[in-house]
């Protein structure tokens, strides 16, 4: 395929080697707790959850989560003594929201992805070690594959959307995050640490995602990297379908269909 030479993975070396700078560690634990959270908002999370996911001590989450909760961050309830977002979060996110809503820069193209393959197409955004899935559309093939809720967060490289992203990250970092997440990979289809960056090393081969739904049997999805004005990977668009569906002919069609619309969204984000 002509166009598959384009690198899933993008960045100077300067921009690959760039870390958090020194001083910081505290608003790094506070940020990965709230990520945490986040990820499991509905259900909320008790004390012990949050230190085992987090890989922090105990009494480190404790105090930080008071201090959160102080500020509104994070709120815990009386009841259940579960911890959830605060209602600062939301306001954040709400006065954030018109300057990052990527949801309306990537509408238009997903619609047109999901009228041309006639399957199902799903908008998925970094946050921090997890992935979010935030837009999806159906298209017009009879048998559905929903293979994620909007809403729904997950492990990055869980999923093909996800998968995309974390991919096109350079290489350190890829090892650092499969790291910090291995502990959480079993829930999806038993999959392991070594096996996500085996399927990481396969995509960067061929150019583009391809990852079998295994929390879904005989479902496939196919997933590119959007990347940002400084080369960094910040979402992915994926099509999902039935395995019959996914020949390698259309693999590589559709391959080519995500990839010029995301270069569509992408000069968009460049201006």
């Amino acid at each position: 395929m002509k166009d598959e030479a384009r690198p899933i993975q993008r960045g100077s070396a300067a921009q690959r080697a760039t870390r958090a700078p020194s001083g910081t560690q505290s608003i790094q634990r506070a940020a990965r707790l709230l990520r945490e959270l986040a990820a499991r908002n509905r259900q909320g999370m008790r004390l012990i959850d949050v230190a085992h996911s987090s890989g922090l001590q105990r009494p480190t989450v404790h105090r930080m989560l008071k201090c959160l909760a102080a500020e509104s961050l994070v709120s815990q309830d009386p009841q259940s003594r579960r911890y959830f977002l605060g209602p600062l979060v939301f306001e954040l996110g709400i006065t954030a929201g018109p300057r990052f809503n990527i949801r309306d820069l990537c509408a238009d193209a997903l619609d047109r992805i999901a009228a041309e393959t006639g399957d199902t197409v799903f908008l998925t955004i970094r946050s921090g070690d997890d992935s979010l899935c935030v837009d999806r559309r159906e298209g017009a093939f009879p048998i559905k594959t929903f293979t994620v809720d909007v809403g729904v967060r997950r492990p990055l490289g869980v999923g093909a959307g996800s998968l995309a992203i974390l991919t096109a990250l350079p290489e350190e970092e890829i090892e650092e995050i499969v790291g910090r997440i291995a502990n959480r990979l079993s829930a999806f289809g038993r999959l392991t640490a070594p096996e996500l960056l085996a399927l990481v090393k396969r995509a960067r081969k061929v150019g583009y995602v391809l990852n079998d739904v295994r929390t879904l049997s005989g479902v496939a999805a196919i997933g590119a990297p959007i990347f940002d004005a400084s080369a960094r990977p910040i979402a992915a668009i994926s099509v999902s379908a039935i395995t019959s569906r996914m020949t390698l002919t259309r693999q590589r069609e559709l391959a080519e269909v995500l990839r010029r619309e995301i270069r569509s969204i992408e000069k968009k984000l460049a201006r």
